[in-house]
């Protein structure tokens, strides 16, 4: 078993470096070679980072919902995320250095969404008794709210502004910010060491609430900081690229298809490693075949949106 999921995760890597390598070196002219690469890399390494955060967190949080065909966008940050950049946009116009400068922005944006999770869904936890399938309502409702008040904003918003909005709204990997990469990757690495133990218990977590009692998990407590853990990543991943809603249920699934496995070390990495190949193959299909005329995201959303009906059609054949 162990072979063939090792086997499985080399082929993965294979295809990631494959993906990387077409990315980072098609068409590039050997004059310009340290130009091309100064902009490559850094796309190369948020394309990397967010296949990261949101792969491992699709598969935390899908485990802890117990249930394959959600994301975590249902607690609502890719809508909060909208909803900032909306107001800020419609108080203080597209010209604030709070739109223009990239790393006011991303740490505006990160600190705003981070601190509505702990505030929010920690707070919710223990209002709830600990239901994190009230969580998960409250999150949807949440979301439902924050679209609302944006669709009213954007309403009334000056016609110009909207256009510079909507072209900041869409999820984007032409333009990136090579200056919050480090923080980026410093904050991944803290949230990693600080749940290093409850993600070690994930395989027990996935048996249900009662059996994870029994064999001595304190639930509540480790459910609570994955999930919060879960909405710090999906925060780093939208403030870095934008809103990519579909991403995480089609690269979670396919993992777990792959993988067919328990063991979350397995499901985390194919995840990932088949998040990384996604983004590095459309992008490069982007830049070199449809030559910009597309965003990523218009990709995603559209192959997501089937593939969430493919899952819900198999699934009710399952039942039946």
């Amino acid at each position: 078993m162990n072979k063939s999921l090792n086997r499985k995760t080399l082929i993965l890597i294979s295809l990631v470096l494959l993906a990387a390598a077409a990315f980072q070196f098609i068409s590039v002219n050997t004059k310009y070679f340290d130009y091309a690469m100064s902009i490559r890399a850094p796309k190369l390494t948020v394309m990397l980072i967010t296949a990261f955060c949101i792969g491992s967190a699709s598969i935390v949080f899908q485990t802890l919902i117990n249930n394959v065909i959600v994301t975590p966008c249902l607690l609502g940050m890719n809508s909060l995320y909208i909803l900032i950049h909306t107001l800020v946009v419609f108080a203080l116009g597209s010209g604030s250095v709070l739109v223009t400068n990239k790393n006011i922005s991303f740490a505006i944006d990160l600190a705003l969404m981070v601190s509505a999770s702990m505030l929010i869904y920690g707070l919710l936890f223990k209002k709830t008794k600990r239901n994190i399938l009230y969580i998960l309502l409250s999150g949807t409702v949440m979301a439902t709210m924050f679209t609302s008040i944006t669709s009213t904003l954007q309403r009334v918003m000056d016609p110009n502004e909207f256009a510079t909005l909507q072209n900041a709204l869409v999820a984007s990997f032409h333009k990136v910010n090579s200056g919050i990469i480090f923080f980026a990757l410093v904050l991944i690495l803290m949230v990693i060491y600080l749940l290093r133990k409850e993600l070690t218990l994930l395989d027990i977590i996935q048996l249900g609430k009662a059996k994870a009692i029994n064999l001595g998990v304190d639930y509540d407590r480790v459910v609570r900081k994955l999930l919060l853990g879960v909405a710090v990543f999906i925060s780093i991943a939208t403030a870095m690229v934008g809103p990519i809603s579909f991403l995480g249920l089609i690269i979670a699934n396919l993992s777990r298809q792959m993988f067919k496995t328990y063991r979350h070390s397995y499901l985390i990495a194919g995840a990932t490693l088949t998040g990384m190949a996604v983004l590095l193959a459309g992008q490069t299909l982007i830049e070199h075949v449809f030559n910009f005329n597309v965003n990523i995201s218009v990709f995603i959303n559209t192959g997501g949106g089937l593939y969430f009906m493919y899952l819900l059609l198999k699934s009710r054949r399952t039942i039946r």
